[in-house]
């Protein structure tokens, strides 16, 4: 082919990669393990431009690793569970497992067309039996060990739908599709105990150095470990005592009030007799439970007209109820310290409650509480036997008081929650529990597993199917025999994700969860993915990953090794989406350049980390550089393949391109390998070819150095743009374009005869200069200050200062 055609070459490069099996991993292969992974997406039928930069960072690494000899593992899988199923069902009249089937047969043809170097044979779907039958299985072992269990919850209800409505489905209140007024409802819920585990998970981020930081800094606000004090205050008439938890018990002398839960039992008592209290309860309860939510909202409240006794003053302290205070968090009630508070403060002014100062800044400087909040720690003052005393010796002596009189102790607190891990909805793995009249929930035997999801249903939105399927539900006790009902509630789809990528590493294992190729492949080595999973994801995954460690399945602490968090896709300075009617649809310009072209332009916008804006202009110019080398490479490999370079043979040109090479070797191994900047290793690449475009020396060693350089381009971009490569290295090598490995800077090649300097005046170009490398400052000063340009530019002025940077630049900085 004399122009480049990539409707013809890519698809049978793709073609032949199969055939030839070219990416399936195999344990017994040469070399260290390298397992890259990037995130499954969900399948949603179409690969936006997110998809396709975040799975060609993927490749690229894998491509390069595999160049450098590791043995590489990466596949690819699809989270097929979820709420986005059940929409399309609603809205196509179709059940959710046909649309998720005919999306992912979508999908993978769109990422084989992309050229991503997977092992399909590894594939994972998670809505399949065969996967999800362990995650049951994994389960009833933790049920079995008392790391699962049930209890009460607050969630978000759409009284119309009849269902739990997630927190981004609740629109001012209301329920997103129904129109409802959503309630806080109370239901039975399914949690992992994964606070039992928030020690081992806040340590183990202080050794995963591969992590960005800011996501490890996420994490450990997540978790949240506080140190603080745990004591009860006694309320008026004969109720029990309300007990709080304070990470300042020296602010405890400015607590002017206290706020419980709208589900709290002294709200509830108050609003028997008081139908405006009953009323605000009621709207409480239509309030998101979602803590984010919470922070935003508008802070309401209303007295129950009880009072609360001041442990150290004996003062009355009236109760309100609050709608910020969740009766799932903590003991659903605090103590309210609106000096030193800003929240407290606010919902203080607002409703007219006392603010006393009881903590001063250290320096002796004067503060305003009663306009705002002072929530440093200080001095206390307006504490009695206290005064005087700096925060922390308030909270040693508070914390003994309480302990010694038996009204309070040391606590340490963590904003980590247990994981609620089931869903009122039908679309998921079933809960593998038998809820018996008798024996109470009763784990499915082993032999009984999977408990299969029935796919060809009728899908109305309204409540899950599940619910009126009686073959579904109605089974015997396995324990007693006895009738009994089958849990129609399903597992969050963050339980399928927590564990995917080590089930990657044993497919066909069917008499286990996981094998000893589990160990062999994990922690996985470098995990890609958005920086909006920081949290739940990678820390619900983290938390499995230990779960199954403690099961005896993995070794390993951490199942990530190094985590790459890649940027968004925007267009016009907005994120892609439908709804803004911004989106690029990649198949189009796979069509219209070719999948080597939409690869480099991915790569080449922006570095992985940061957000790339989109730009058709970006896309043109990176078809147009690989026209360029399709046109080049067929020019040189006109006469024929070059012979081998006799370095001692070479002239000054010839050395200098040689260097430009190994320079360019390199500058784009430490790119790839370490800092992980695609984009500078593509302009480096770039440079090359310039360098090789105006090299014109046909003698034998000319054409011996080019081919080296023109090698070395086709091998560097091979991960990048893995098509092109195939067709246009025959050309230059009787090699197989397979059998090479990435080649290596040579550090006597490197060295220059020449180099250029720029010279610069006032920080603008003014000339170049030719000399040997290492010369000294004054060297390079005197040298640049001859140049006939810059002399004139620094005519007549006073030179302020003389920038030089060795080897590269000169700057004369002049007024």
């Amino acid at each position: 082919m004399n122009d480049y055609q990539p409707e013809i070459f890519e698809p049978r490069a793709q073609q032949q990669w199969e055939k030839d099996q070219r990416f399936a991993a195999r344990e017994d292969a040469p070399g260290d393990k390298y397992y890259c992974l990037c995130m499954f997406p969900y399948p949603s039928g179409a690969l936006h431009m997110g998809h396709v930069r975040n799975y060609t960072i993927g490749d690229v690494l894998s491509r390069f690793q595999r160049l450098n000899g590791r043995n590489v593992l990466q596949p690819m899988g699809f989270d097929a569970f979820g709420l986005p199923a059940e929409n399309a069902a609603i809205k196509n009249k179709v059940p959710p497992a046909q649309w998720t089937y005919a999306n992912i047969d979508d999908m993978v043809a769109q990422l084989k067309q992309l050229g991503f170097g997977y092992d399909w044979s590894r594939q994972v779907i998670t809505c399949k039996p065969e996967y999800y039958r362990w995650e049951q299985w994994m389960f009833t072992r933790l049920f079995k060990k008392g790391l699962a269990y049930r209890r009460n919850a607050v969630v978000n209800w759409d009284p119309v739908d009849q269902t739990v409505l997630a927190n981004e489905q609740v629109v001012e209140g209301r329920g997103w599709r129904s129109g409802a007024l959503v309630e806080r409802r109370e239901i039975p819920q399914w949690f992992l105990k994964i606070t039992d585990y928030a020690q081992e998970l806040l340590d183990g981020l202080d050794s995963m150095d591969g992590w960005p930081d800011s996501v490890r800094t996420m994490q450990r606000n997540w978790i949240g470990r506080s140190e603080g004090l745990e004591l009860s205050f006694d309320v008026e008439g004969d109720r029990a005592p309300l007990t709080v938890f304070t990470t300042r018990p020296d602010t405890l002398y400015g607590a002017t009030y206290m706020a419980v839960a709208a589900e709290h039992p002294l709200a509830e008592e108050a609003a028997a007799s008081n139908p405006e209290l009953a009323t605000f309860l009621q709207e409480c309860k239509t309030v998101q439970a979602a803590e984010a939510a919470m922070e935003t909202m508008e802070k309401k409240g209303m007295s129950l007209g009880i009072n609360a006794i001041h442990p150290m003053t004996g003062k009355p302290v009236p109760i309100w109820v609050a709608n910020f205070v969740l009766m799932s968090y903590g003991t659903g009630a605090i103590m309210a310290v609106p000096g030193h508070d800003v929240r407290d403060g606010e919902f203080a002014r607002k409703y007219g409650l006392p603010i006393v100062q009881v903590i001063a800044p250290t320096d002796g400087q004067q503060v305003d509480v009663q306009a705002e909040a002072f929530c440093e720690h200080g001095v206390a003052i307006n504490s009695d036997d206290y005064d005087g005393l700096s925060s922390e010796q308030v909270f040693e002596r508070m914390a003994d008081h309480f302990e010694k009189t038996g009204r309070g102790r040391r606590q340490v607190n963590w904003r980590l929650r247990d994981w609620g891990v089931s869903r009122q909805r039908y679309w998921g793995c079933p809960i593998p529990i038998i809820n018996c009249p008798d024996c109470g929930d009763v784990a499915v035997p082993e032999q009984d597993l999977p408990v299969v999801l029935p796919e060809n249903v009728e899908f109305t939105g309204v409540g899950s199917p599940l619910h009126t399927m009686d073959e579904f539900i109605q089974c015997k006790c396995p324990q007693c025999g006895s009738d009994a009902r089958r849990e129609t509630d399903t597992f969050d789809t963050f339980m399928e994700s927590s564990w995917y990528y080590a089930r990657y590493a044993c497919p066909g294992s069917d008499d286990a969860m996981l094998d000893e190729r589990a160990d062999f492949w994990t922690p996985v080595d470098q995990y890609i993915g958005g920086v909006e999973h920081a949290i739940l994801h990678l820390l619900y995954a983290r938390f499995y990953h230990k779960l199954l460690r403690d099961e005896g399945l993995v070794n390993s602490d951490e199942p990530f090794t190094n985590l790459l968090t890649q940027g968004m896709v925007l267009k016009d300075g907005y994120k892609m989406s439908k709804s803004k009617g911004n989106t690029v649809d990649p198949k189009g310009l796979i069509e219209q350049y070719g999948a080597d072209t939409v690869r480099l332009f991915a790569m080449f916008a922006a570095p992985p980390e940061q957000s790339l804006e989109w730009s058709e202009a970006g896309v043109e110019g990176a078809s147009r550089f690989l026209k360029r080398l399709w046109k080049l490479v067929n020019e040189f490999a006109q006469d024929g393949i070059a012979g081998d370079i006799d370095a001692a043979a070479l002239n000054a040109q010839q050395r200098a391109l040689r260097s430009e090479t190994h320079n360019a070797i390199a500058k784009v191994t430490d790119d790839f390998a370490r800092r992980h900047t695609f984009n500078t290793a593509i302009a480096k690449i770039m440079e090359l070819v310039n360098a090789l475009s105006k090299f014109d020396d046909n003698s034998e060693q000319g054409r011996a150095v080019a081919a080296e350089g023109w090698k070395a381009v086709l091998v560097m971009l091979a991960p990048i743009t893995p098509h092109i490569i195939e067709p246009l290295w025959p050309m230059l090598s009787a090699q197989g374009v397979h059998d090479q490995r990435w080649p290596e800077a040579d550090a006597d090649a490197m060295q220059r005869d020449q180099i250029t300097i720029v010279v610069q005046v006032n920080g603008k170009l003014r000339a170049r200069i030719e000399c040997e490398p290492g010369q000294s400052r004054e060297t390079l000063e005197a040298t640049a200050r001859q140049e006939d340009n810059v002399a004139r530019f620094l005519e007549g002025k006073t030179v302020r200062k003389v920038i030089v940077v060795p080897d590269k630049l000169v700057n004369i900085v002049v007024t």
